[in-house]
């Protein structure tokens, strides 16, 4: 049987002085009720109601049980609320997890003005390169690049992350600008590890047909910062997501390489532990993320 159900009925044929009412309330039979309290009385060994033709009296054990089970009832109730209150709306601690320069250069701006929408949310942001276990972790939502696995995580879409071909111009003054992309095997690449095939990089030229490079150069690094620094620092020609080359390209520091072709984009997902049951706080940050990167989504992030 269970003992919290059948506090709550007991405290409700008290407070009702009704079998009948309170098997009402519970959506269940006078007689299932009076078996639930009977059922009790024999568990504990004490009479708690004394029943006659009148209805039921509350005996002196019965009432001293009575008012313990009142709160132990009140305390569900509350333990019950503060639940699907947590589950319906955005409040409580949202642990984010994110990839390095992705969170600091985009993330952090978005979760700053998200918490000023939403004044009872904390923020536990996190930052890490490599694949994150978000249940072991304890991650509420995680934002990753690239095709998502099969899984049994929940994920929504929220748009593209386009890359771009950046050098600077006395690297190109000295070694030439590339005019097709076969011209990129003549160059010294600046290859980020993580994402771009190392050294193989793949285009697609200004008819739409796609474009196979090798390429080889001095140096390589699994972190985008370090890929920028070093083409800022003339060393070569470098892949790199729009959002991170984004103002050096603007300051004249690198300057786009073969604007006619592209880079292959990567996805940009929303990840949480389950599609089922998702947190009221992770809804409303997913939300909105969604819109977000649509466009030169990255010329009208908010400043950190």
């Amino acid at each position: 049987m269970d003992r919290l159900l059948a506090m709550q009925v007991f405290v409700r044929v008290v407070e009702t002085g009704s079998f009948s009412k309170a098997a009402k309330e519970f959506a269940t039979t006078q007689p299932t009720v009076t078996k639930m309290v009977s059922a009790t009385e024999e568990r504990l060994k004490v009479r708690l109601l004394n029943r006659n033709t009148r209805g039921v009296s509350v005996t002196e054990s019965g009432a001293l049980y009575f008012e313990k089970c009142k709160i132990i009832a009140r305390e569900a109730d509350e333990a019950e609320n503060v639940a699907r209150l947590r589950q319906t709306q955005a409040q409580g601690m949202l642990r984010i997890g994110t990839s390095v320069a992705f969170g600091r250069r985009v993330v952090v701006p978005l979760a700053l003005e998200f918490m000023a929408q939403h004044p009872l949310v904390q923020v536990d942001l996190s930052f890490e390169d490599r694949y994150t276990d978000l249940v072991a972790q304890g991650i509420d939502v995680a934002i990753r690049m690239g095709k998502l696995a099969d899984s049994s995580l929940g994920a929504r879409h929220l748009g593209m992350n386009p890359w771009v071909l950046a050098a600077s111009s006395r690297y190109l003054k000295k070694h030439g600008v590339p005019k097709r992309a076969a011209d990129l095997s003549g160059r010294n690449a600046l290859i980020y590890s993580s994402v771009q095939g190392d050294d193989v990089w793949r285009l697609q030229g200004p008819k739409g047909d796609a474009v196979t490079v090798p390429v080889t150069g001095s140096f390589r690094s699994n972190n985008l910062s370090a890929v920028l620094a070093a083409a800022r620092a003339h060393l070569g020609v470098a892949a790199l997501p729009w959002y991170v080359a984004a103002d050096s390209l603007a300051s004249g520091h690198v300057v786009e390489v073969l604007k006619g072709h592209s880079l292959p984009e990567q996805e940009i997902h929303a990840v949480f532990p389950s599609p089922k049951l998702v947190p009221g706080k992770v809804l409303a940050f997913v939300a909105f993320m969604q819109g977000r990167f649509n466009g030169r989504w990255w010329e009208t992030l908010p400043k950190s």
